[in-house]
């Protein structure tokens, strides 16, 4: 599935990838929450968030927004894992249906599914979004 960017996303990750030297590889605007998230090649992690997270915080001035960073993981487990973060999780099973459609459910007890959902299920909804661009996972389900 290929991704299209609006302006303001490839602005957004021209800057993000001069100031950190990390490769974007996805980008999510949220203004209505005031914040970026930039999903980062594999291994460029520590690149993105710098020594003390000193290069984030550039970054957060640069575009006067919060600014959050997910690694990027051919393993759609993994990733999954990465995106729902600081949450921890039990188990991640990912079924594929007849139909072809992809499902990930994600155990885990109930304070780590407090921070999965988020405020507002805003982190979920993102969790949802990334996981289908990058992976072709139509719905993620916690138990």
């Amino acid at each position: 599935m290929s991704i299209k960017f609006s302006a303001n996303e490839i602005r957004y990750i021209a800057l993000f990838e001069n100031m950190t030297g990390a490769m974007v590889k996805d980008c999510i605007i949220d203004d209505e929450n005031g914040k970026v998230t930039f999903v980062v090649k594999n291994g460029d992690m520590g690149l993105a968030i710098g020594k003390g997270g000193s290069t984030v915080t550039k970054v957060q001035k640069a575009v006067d927004k919060g600014v959050e960073i997910i690694e990027l993981s051919e393993d759609p487990t993994e990733f999954i894992k990465n995106i729902l973060s600081p949450a921890e999780l039990e188990s991640i099973k990912i079924l594929q249906k007849e139909t072809g459609e992809k499902i990930a459910t994600v155990a885990t007890d109930t304070t780590n599914k407090k921070i999965a959902i988020g405020k507002n299920g805003i982190n979920i909804e993102r969790a949802k979004l990334l996981a289908k661009r990058q992976h072709n996972i139509n719905n993620i389900v916690l138990k």
